[in-house]
């Protein structure tokens, strides 16, 4: 299992999609094709994010590995109502678009 803590890589806002991009491709991506490790991305101390940056960080892992093993495989933990709300709009966006 895989925990990535945000707070320590982004601050108390996550919004630059290049680091979004670092943690998809060095991590995410890597743990869920290892045998589909789970994962978990805390948002422990983290206020909010930008949908830029939900969508840098879960839409092509999501195309990967298929949303349903996606949600199976990955966990948010500590996400405040408004990160929440952010990655239901993105995960049912890449879900309608995968169907």
């Amino acid at each position: 299992m895989i925990i990535i803590k945000m707070r320590d890589i982004v601050g108390t806002f996550a919004s630059n999609k290049d680091i979004a991009k670092e943690i998809r491709t060095q991590t995410l991506i890597p743990s869920l094709e290892k045998n589909g490790e789970e994962v978990i991305i805390d948002f422990e101390g983290v206020d909010g994010a930008t949908q830029s940056f939900i969508h840098a960080l879960i839409s092509e892992p999501m195309r990967k590995v298929g949303t349903g093993k996606f949600f199976e495989k990955v966990t948010f933990k500590t996400c405040n109502e408004k990160i929440q709300t952010i990655i239901t709009i993105v995960g049912d966006y890449m879900q309608a678009g995968l169907e």
